[in-house]
């Protein structure tokens, strides 16, 4: 029945159970309690009139009288009218009553025992006398001489004791009415706000939307991330986690200490573009917006897409563009060069077409040019070699050093950052420039160096090129300006090397990256690292 009954009738009927019982508990001891003050009330005054009676001096003295009982009796019967009591006995050593408020029973003896009050000791319990049940006081008379001649005993019936407890009930109870009549407008409040609060929903409902909503948001394929309004982080769906290789460990940290500054610093500005970031190695799409429960904001939301992918596609298109265009010229002028030897042929010019053959040497070929016979890497040297026809196609002279070592280190690293540091270069020598590329490697490691003749790179910002974003570019680039640093930054740190930037004496740039050992193999990362090879896809394999 329970399980059948509404969430809000089990709170109701709960709440309404711990009232009836709270008032229940607190009513039995208020009745206790009043019971006890009115029965002390009694003690103290009966303690008080038998004291009186047992030292009044009259009483005292008509112990000596031939009739005691013609002096005690009306002294007896006024005090127990004036005192309201039941009774006042006076009674002999030997218990023979001198008072009492039958006059019948005078003479006779008592009916309890008196033997407590004769041996100087005060009584005070419940016993049954002649006149019934009653709460009574029993206290010793002393003689002149210190001697005990009697006993005073005042009593007030049970029946009276329960008469003044009745009479004060009605109010009692009307208290103890009137605050179950609370308890029970409070427990319906209180299930009503409970129940409007969790949208008047049922246990098993928002069971169900629990475990919809950690399904939609570990199932999705976008990155969710949101903080609280302390600015704690407070969910993580699995491709967040993955994206930005966290645990659940950093729920509840602040978003400051465990996510990068580039993401960090969009909780606090929420907008409707979004923001292409670089996470670690990956390139993310990142959009932040503010979290908004009845008007009144409760946190953020951050939601990450991987362009990593997409990122190196485009790249790979912007390479293999590149290496088109300079194979459509080839194309062209190796055709004016065989038009150029056809005219001389025909002419009967034979001589002169062999000298014009010969100062043509191979006409151009894309893979003509040797890179250097130390860079044993087939992918460094495909990248060199495209590079190389590439800049040369814009009138840029693209020089490896000669005395360059490089040999395969198993991993895409130095693609990478050779591919982002000469497109760097390329971007800032513009035509006519000069390009200067040494690289050198060993079992502890390669370094990658590229200079160039352009404007350089000013003191004041060389450490700010590595931030994620920065660019000292104008901004045609768009959106996906100011990565290419600190990409390789961040590989370099991931190999624990190091990236220096100096002047070169070319004039422009000098930038020097240094890889350690490669790590043992493994997929973390390299589709990242893929992805910003800068043109290592569409290259030719010589």
């Amino acid at each position: 029945m329970i399980r059948t009954m509404s969430l809000r009738s089990q709170l109701f009927f709960l709440q309404l159970l711990i009232v009836l019982v709270i008032v229940l508990v607190a009513g039995t001891v208020a009745v206790r309690m009043q019971e006890q003050q009115i029965r002390d009330a009694y003690q103290s005054r009966m303690v008080g009139v038998a004291r009186s009676v047992a030292q009044l001096p009259s009483v005292v003295d008509a112990f000596d009288d031939e009739d005691p009982s013609a002096v005690i009796q009306p002294i007896a019967e006024l005090t127990r009218q004036a005192t309201g009591v039941t009774y006042v006995v006076v009674t002999d050593e030997t218990g023979i009553r001198y008072s009492h408020p039958n006059p019948d029973l005078i003479g006779r003896m008592v009916s309890t025992d008196p033997s407590v009050p004769l041996s100087g000791e005060t009584f005070v319990g419940t016993q049954t006398g002649t006149l019934g049940e009653s709460w009574r006081v029993k206290v010793p008379i002393w003689s002149a001489d210190g001697s005990i001649i009697g006993t005073a005993s005042v009593g007030t019936l049970e029946s009276t004791l329960a008469a003044d407890l009745q009479e004060d009930l009605p109010v009692l109870l009307a208290w103890l009415v009137a605050a179950a009549l609370a308890g029970t407008a409070g427990s319906i409040w209180i299930s009503r706000l409970i129940w409007r609060r969790i949208y008047r929903l049922e246990p098993e409902e928002i069971a169900a939307l629990l475990e919809t909503r950690d399904a939609m948001l570990h199932g999705i394929g976008e990155g969710v991330v949101a903080i609280d309004e302390r600015g704690r982080v407070a969910v993580l769906n699995d491709e967040a986690k993955r994206l930005l290789d966290l645990s659940d460990e950093v729920k509840g940290q602040p978003a400051t200490a465990v996510l990068e500054p580039s993401l960090a610093r969009m909780f606090g500005s929420a907008g409707d573009a979004d923001e292409t970031v670089l996470v670690g190695e990956r390139v993310l799409l990142a959009r932040s917006s503010d979290a908004v429960v009845d008007g009144r904001r409760v946190g953020s939301v951050l939601v990450l897409r991987d362009r990593t992918e997409l990122h190196q596609l485009l790249l790979d298109l912007d390479g293999a563009r590149d290496v088109t265009q300079a194979l459509r010229s080839q194309a062209h002028e190796f055709a004016n060069k065989m038009h150029v030897i056809s005219g001389l042929l025909e002419l009967g010019q034979t001589a002169k077409a062999v000298d014009f053959i010969s100062r043509s040497g191979h006409g151009g070929s894309v893979v003509s040019g040797d890179v250097s016979p130390g860079v044993t890497d087939p992918d460094t040297a495909s990248l060199l070699m495209a590079k190389t026809t590439i800049c040369a196609e814009k009138g840029i002279s693209l020089i490896v050093d000669e005395s360059s070592t490089f040999e395969a280190d198993g991993t895409t690293d130095p693609v990478t950052v050779l591919g982002n540091l000469v497109d760097n270069a390329v971007d800032a020598v513009g035509s006519n420039g000069t390009i200067h590329v040494q690289l050198t490697s060993d079992a502890s490691g390669c370094s990658i160096a590229v200079s160039d003749d352009g404007p350089g790179i000013p003191e004041d910002v060389r450490e700010r090129v590595f931030t994620s974003g920065f660019s000292t570019k104008d901004a045609a680039g768009g959106g996906s300006r100011g990565f290419g640093l600190a990409l390789v930054q961040r590989v370099a740190e991931r190999r624990s090397g190091s990236v220096t930037v100096s002047e070169s004496v070319l004039g422009g740039a000098h930038i020097e990256v240094t890889l350690g050992p490669a790590p043992a193999p493994s997929s973390s990362g390299r589709s990242a690292l893929a992805a910003h090879s800068a043109g290592a896809g569409g290259v030719l394999t010589p």
